[in-house]
């Protein structure tokens, strides 16, 4: 069973734990598939390809690629798997081609997949770790402020939860690897740069690397001018790109992506090395490929802005913007991994927000009430019921699904709105092309059987990692876990003094908010001064506080059950 902790690492938020344990899932729950998304698994096919003389990439080790490239006396490892273990095995791979230390490790971005294995790359060589200069920032602020949420969303997305026979691939490497036992270990990065290139050499190898916003905002690629090798990161691969991620996303600006794709298209490369996906050889076919891609991406862009001038709303706007057959005939433009209609939507909100123009949904009902008089049109809740049934015999899958959404809303409990739910799910995963799509309606099939996604400890990391964190990362998250119904008669402030960093900061509790500010407060009702690490491992949940407090590793000016009481009221948010 292919499993997630890593987005619970680094997608959780803070202050969670464990509690129950899930419902195993130790069956398939259909075996049937999109011919067309099964094929795509040849892709994901494990082999260490050799790209060049001193270049490998290593394909289907993992949900993404890592490349190795060689130089006189050691060699740069460009991203670094998701996982110790999926590192561990490309790691047992490059071994035998070459024992030359690592001199340098590059982040083509901040993504998960890309950074976790790192540690197990390094080993004791000590390299230099490149990246822009916001990754270390986007690493940090995953930490800070996304939520629970995302983590059960990334589940569904990945479908890490699943019996192994039920995930056909994931659409851009052929599964995501980890688990509750899977270990990270992530080095932060040492050399970054500003600007829209710098270039650097390591072990005699000349590289450019190039800032080249797309996928995330601190995206780049690796060019080897010498070689006209280009490693693009995830501006491309193999898949219709990913211009919005249904686990959760900010919005994707996907003109810069288009910008980034121009930037590469202009070096005319003669090797295209992804970060996932297969490696592409010739410069003609390079940037044809490229050129395809930036179409694609800006065609839905500009057909969804023309659209959102005429007046149209997000609905229609999906149901009229296809990409020309040229494009949509690609294999490489194939909708594995993002979907067009899904991209259409997310470039919507990106420049209007969530209103779509008709006044009817500034005020929606609330949903239960919706849900009510939808009963009500039906002649009644066993009517709609009956609809229900007849629009699942008569094929109608999408509506059987949104009435049952209805009926459940209603009674929670309605055993027939459920499976019709279910089975409505498991029908629509049965046709679907995109990976990301399919494993979230499989998951959200088997969580209507009562399978529950369980918030794993987000701070399942080593004791290296949690002290490299910067504490100002950890006293900002402590405002997204703020009770706000606890605290909605509190107002108190407390000061904090780390004494290894030198670093100050306060928390007023404002009725119901946690203003966290840099510095010492005036006159706070009470104040604690330690260590950065103790206080991490305390909100980590690796330390006790009471403990800590009373054995004297944290000094209280104040009260130590005050201290307490204040921390209580920082809990883990209900999903």
């Amino acid at each position: 069973m292919k499993q997630l902790s890593l987005v619970g690492v680094f997608l959780g938020g803070v202050f969670l734990s464990a509690c129950d344990e899930p419902a195993e899932l130790s069956k398939p729950q259909t075996q049937s598939a999109n011919e067309r998304l099964v094929a795509h698994s040849n892709e994901f096919r494990p082999e260490v390809i050799k790209v060049a003389d001193n270049m490998h990439v290593a394909v289907g080790y993992g949900l993404a690629n890592s490349i190795l490239i060689e130089g006189d006396d050691g060699i740069v490892i460009v991203d670094t798997m998701e996982s110790v273990e999926t590192a561990k095995k490309v790691k047992a791979e490059f071994d035998k081609i070459t024992d030359k230390p690592v001199k340098g490790i590059i982040y083509t971005h901040n993504h998960a997949d890309h950074i976790l294995g790192s540690a197990i790359f390094a080993a004791d060589d000590n390299p230099d770790v490149y990246s822009y200069e916001t990754t270390p920032e986007h690493i940090d602020h995953i930490l800070q402020v996304l939520r629970p949420i995302i983590y059960k969303r990334a589940m569904r997305q990945f479908g890490s939860l699943l019996p192994e026979g039920d995930v056909i691939n994931a659409g851009i490497g052929p599964y995501l690897e980890s688990g509750p036992a899977s270990k990270v270990d992530l080095i932060r990065p040492t050399k970054t740069f500003s600007g829209d290139m710098t270039e650097i050499e390591v072990a005699g190898i000349k590289m450019e690397l190039h800032f080249a916003p797309g996928e995330t905002p601190d995206q780049l690629f690796v060019w080897l001018p010498d070689q006209k090798i280009l490693l693009p990161g995830d501006n491309f691969y193999r898949s219709f790109p990913n211009l919005y991620a249904i686990r959760g996303t900010a919005y994707r600006d996907v003109m810069d992506w288009v910008k980034s794709l121009d930037k590469m298209r202009a070096l005319k490369p003669e090797i295209l090395v992804p970060s996932h996906t297969r490696p592409i050889h010739g410069e003609a076919e390079i940037f044809q490929t490229l050129t395809d891609y930036r179409d694609a991406i800006q065609f839905v862009h500009d057909q969804t802005i023309r659209a959102m001038n005429n007046g149209l709303t997000v609905d229609e706007i999906v149901e009229k913007v296809k990409l020309p057959q040229h494009l949509a005939e690609k294999p490489y433009l194939q909708e594995f991994y993002g979907r067009v209609d899904w991209s259409v939507r997310s470039i919507f909100n990106g420049y209007l927000g969530w209103f779509g123009g008709n006044a009817t949904h500034l005020q929606k009902l609330p949903k239960h009430q919706q849900a009510e008089y939808m009963a009500e049109l039906a002649g009644g809740t066993e009517k709609l019921r009956e609809q229900a049934i007849a629009a699942a015999a008569a094929g109608r899958t999408q509506w059987a699904l949104q009435l049952a959404d209805n009926l459940l809303v209603i009674d929670a409990q309605d055993d027939i709105a459920s499976d019709v739910r279910r089975q409505a799910l498991l029908n629509l995963a049965e046709k679907e092309i995109s990976a990301n799509g399919r494993n979230y309606y499989l998951t959200q099939a088997a969580e209507q059987d009562g399978f529950r996604i369980i918030q794993p400890d987000p701070f399942n990391i080593t004791a290296k990692m949690l002290a490299d964190f910067p504490i100002a990362q950890f006293m900002q998250a402590m405002r997204v876990s703020l009770d706000s119904d606890k605290a909605a008669e509190v107002d108190t402030i407390i000061g904090f003094e780390f004494t290894d960093t030198g670093e100050t900061f306060g928390i007023h509790v404002r009725k119901g908010i946690a203003e966290v500010t840099d510095g010492f407060p005036e006159n706070p009702e009470a104040s604690l001064k330690t260590e950065s690490l103790v206080w991490k491992e305390i909100l980590a949940k690796r330390r006790n506080p009471a403990v800590a407090f009373a054995s004297g590793d944290v000094d209280i000016n104040g009260s130590i059950i005050d201290m307490l009481g204040f921390l209580s009221l920082f809990t883990p948010p209900e999903t």
